[in-house]
Parts: C-alpha cells; structure tokens; sequence
C-alpha cells in the first residue's frame, strides 16, 4: 500500500523524535543486537571520516568552485541516469513491472532525448526518477541483512549490502571499459560530484549528532527499511506506541 503524505509525515516526525532519543541515550546503550562488530565499525567510521575531511571535503569544495552550476548539473543526471539502468532492472527482479517499464523508458527518454543523460528530459514528460537497488532486491527475495557492517571508504553497509553493491556494480557499463583507468576516472568523478551535492548535509549531521557513528547507524537502517518498503515500513513497538499515543492527542484537541 502506498503510504498518504499524512502518513509518511507523521512516520517522519516519529522516527525523528525516536533517532534523537536514541542518541541522546548512547552513553546508557552499551551494545545494540544489528552491530556485534561495533569495534571494527568504529575504527572503520574514523579512518572514513579522516578521509573525507582531509580529503574528500577539500576535493569536493575545489570541484563546487571550478565547475559551473549547469556543468555539474550535468554531471549529476549523467550518472543518475547510468543508475537508472540498475533501477530499472531491480524493478523487474522486484516484480514490478509498471515501475520497471516507466524507468526503462525513462532511461531511454534521457539517453537519447537527453544527450546520453545530461539533461533529465524525462522527469518533465512525467517519469520521475525511482530509487531501486540490489540490496533492496535481496530484501524481497528474504535474504536477511545480517549485521551492521562500516566499509572502507564505502561507508555503513551490511553483508546483505555488499552483495547489493556487486550486483548493482555490475549493471554499470562504465565499468566493462578497458583500460581499467576508465572506470576508475569514472567512479572518481561520480563520488566527487555526489559529495560536492550533500556538502550541506554533511554539515548538519556533524552539528546534530552528539554520537555521529550511532545517528549514521541509525539513519542507515531506517533508509534502508523505508526504501525496501517503499516509504511505508513496518513500525516497530515502540513506534507504534508512539504512533498511537500522537494519534489520541490529536483526537482530543
């Protein structure tokens, strides 16, 4: 079922007020059951986070303000839509064959209309843009996550992620050029861009987490559940608790 705006607002609001509760409580919390391996995460998540201050954030920055606007723009919707090729096959593996043809054809539209993808020309003819991954795929089939896992330089994943990263690793055709120094150019323009585009976010993670490894672990596992359930995951009890406790004062005012 897909969830109402009304829903999905609520749902937002609730586990906003839960993830900052968690986090607020990390010094009481010693261990959490999805991350048996929270040492080598947290190692992980430093080595990670030095990277990305003494060198991807600079990077990025330099990229923001060597390329223009409408060029990374550009950028930006080329890469979006070589995804589109692993969103649209996920579609099908999904047993969604109305989004698979819409995404199909939205991959088409702006591989042709669109210069090869730098200009979205299929969100404005009405076929916007979807977020399908293997991972999610897996999730389907009820291949179970495993534990929470932090990959080098990849970042928070699981065991059940990996494999979803291989899969979708291997429906990008970039990947097939030889010499190996083209996919590696590639790779490397794709995550320069995508950092340079969440700057801001990063930003505000930093000021709001007063444990940054547990707000990204947290925030990890709920992407991924709203994604696999397409914005409408199962609630757990504390949260529907809360969901029927904000459903009682809204009814008695």
């Amino acid at each position: 079922m897909k969830p109402t705006p009304k829903m999905q607002a609520k749902r937002a609001v609730l586990v906003t007020l839960l993830s900052l509760g968690l986090t607020a409580c990390a010094t009481a919390t010693k261990t959490d059951p999805r991350d048996p391996w929270e040492d080598w995460n947290r190692d992980v998540q430093s080595f990670n986070d030095d990277v990305d201050q003494y060198v991807m954030k600079p990077v990025a920055k330099g990229y923001k303000w060597i390329v223009p606007s409408v060029v990374d723009q550009g950028v930006t919707n080329f890469y979006s839509n070589i995804n589109d090729i692993a969103v649209f096959l996920n579609d099908f593996l999904q047993l969604k064959p109305l989004q698979g043809g819409e995404d199909a054809g939205r991959f088409m539209i702006n591989t042709v209309a669109g210069l090869g993808g730098i200009f979205d020309v299929a969100t404005y003819v009405g076929l916007p843009k979807h977020r399908e991954d293997f991972d999610q795929t897996l999730a389907v089939w009820g291949i179970p996550s495993g534990p929470y896992l932090v990959l080098p330089l990849f970042g928070p994943s699981t065991p059940r992620g990996v494999g979803g990263l291989i899969g979708d690793s291997a429906t990008n055709p970039i990947n097939y050029f030889a010499p190996m120094v083209v996919p590696f150019i590639s790779s490397t323009i794709n995550v320069t861009d995508q950092k340079a585009d969440h700057e801001s976010e990063s930003k505000i993670l930093d000021v709001a987490a007063q444990d940054r490894y547990e707000f990204i672990r947290n925030s990890y596992f709920q992407e991924r559940a709203d994604k696999i359930h397409d914005g409408n995951p199962p609630l757990d009890e504390e949260l529907e608790k809360a969901e029927e406790e904000l459903d009682r004062d809204v009814q008695e005012h």
